[in-house]
């Protein structure tokens, strides 16, 4: 069992976080991010830190969900500070990426091209065949990143498809010419 949760989460530097009631809001270079936490935690700010406690450490759901938030308020610290970054990679002949003010164009090997609308908070930059989000906030770029990958996922035979730039794909042999002896 982790126990980080036990410790008070430090802000690094050139960050702020207030606290009023159930909400706590980041503030930092890169923007500023809020967190409703759930009711049976308690967030405090002191000068240690973001302290968050629950009524019950040995109760289950308690302790579950104050792991979860204080990760949240971690993911939180760290946005705001670094900001979150994933890669796309697009493999394929005809297929490729294409970023338009707020829209993106994706060309997968359909009849017609995938348009989809970026959320406020993404920057998205394209060189060649991959395609780099970025974001303060975690959530929103992981979200952003598996709905363009579930556009073509990748598949095993030939490796065509929109896969995360460190996502290692399996190739599988395929079928085998028939009557070849070896």
């Amino acid at each position: 069992m982790s126990r980080k949760a036990n410790k008070p989460i430090v802000l690094p530097a050139g960050v702020t976080a207030t606290v009023t009631g159930q909400m706590i809001t980041v503030q930092g270079p890169k923007g500023e991010l809020q967190l409703n936490v759930h009711p049976l935690v308690n967030v405090v700010m002191t000068d240690a830190g973001v302290v968050l406690t629950v009524r019950q450490p040995d109760d289950t759901t308690e302790r579950s969900l104050w792991g979860t938030m204080g990760a949240l308020v971690r993911n939180m610290l760290i946005g705001v500070s670094v900001g979150y970054t994933v890669q796309l990679e697009i493999n394929g002949v005809g297929y490729g990426f294409e970023v338009s003010g707020k829209k993106l164009t994706i060309r997968a090997g359909f009849s017609h091209p995938v348009i989809m609308t970026l959320p406020e908070g993404v920057t998205v930059k394209q060189e060649k065949n991959v395609l780099t989000l970025s974001s303060h906030d975690k959530q929103l770029v992981g979200q952003l990143a598996a709905e363009i990958r579930k556009v073509r996922k990748p598949e095993p035979y030939k490796g065509k498809g929109i896969k995360y730039i460190d996502e290692v794909i399996i190739r599988k042999q395929g079928k085998q010419a028939a009557g070849a002896t070896s």
